[in-house]
């Protein structure tokens, strides 16, 4: 795969999507619409510090012009800066990430998703309940956050009765707060009333953003 084609397209694409011209994009961020368009037919490379721009100027997420994770295809984004983050097998409740003890791994994330303060961990995955997005060994980062209106309906690491860490799909309304598994062949949803909430209690802590795949290479 090209990546510098794969992104140019993705800017052309939202690009038009929000009615910009090159011209105008190009104005926005202190260029020529002749480099816009050179970026946009994958002939000159683009950086992680122009492509947040560009992701802001467009509304979007930085992770929407490169290729989905689920392409089982590894892809050298070339981000320059980044920062290590922990791979924990388990949340301890009470406990910071940086203070777990499980820390079974590290891994690099790109730095410009940290602007803002946020925050992130990944968690190794253990078991079959959110297959077959997800598989048996994945590597899953999460933005650490108690958000429940941005984590509704959102894959999300949830801490139940300040015992227990599970990863499911997140749902709240009125009524509750009910935990999906992607297997129902094999799982059955979890449903808390709102009284078992904040009892329990049941919170959100982190919104799943990425997943990490080691390809394995049989050998005969």
């Amino acid at each position: 795969m090209d990546i510098n084609k794969y992104i140019g397209e993705k800017i052309k694409y939202f690009r038009n999507k929000r009615n910009i011209t090159q011209e105008e994009l190009a104005e926005k961020l202190g260029t020529t619409y002749q480099s816009i368009s050179r970026y946009e037919t994958g002939d000159r490379n683009t950086n992680n510090a122009l492509l947040y721009r560009i992701s802001q100027i467009l509304d979007i997420s930085i992770n929407d012009l490169f290729p989905p994770v689920d392409n089982a295809e590894f892809v050298d984004i070339g981000f320059g800066d980044s920062v290590r983050i922990p791979v924990l097998g388990y949340i301890k409740a009470g406990l910071p990430i940086e203070a777990q003890e499980d820390i079974i791994d590290y891994i690099d994330i790109p730095k410009v998703w940290t602007k803002g303060g946020k925050e992130f961990y990944a968690l190794k995955i253990s078991g079959d309940s959110m297959t077959p997005k997800y598989q048996d060994g994945e590597i899953v980062i999460f933005e650490k956050t108690k958000d429940y209106e941005k984590c509704n309906k959102q894959d999300c690491a949830v801490m139940i009765n300040c015992t227990e860490c599970t990863f499911k799909k997140f749902t709240w309304n009125e009524d509750g707060v009910t935990l999906i598994p992607y297997n129902t062949n094999k799982y059955e949803l979890m449903h808390f009333t709102r009284e078992q909430v904040e009892s329990m209690p049941i919170s959100v802590i982190g919104l799943a953003v990425e997943k990490r795949t080691n390809l394995r290479v049989n050998e005969e």
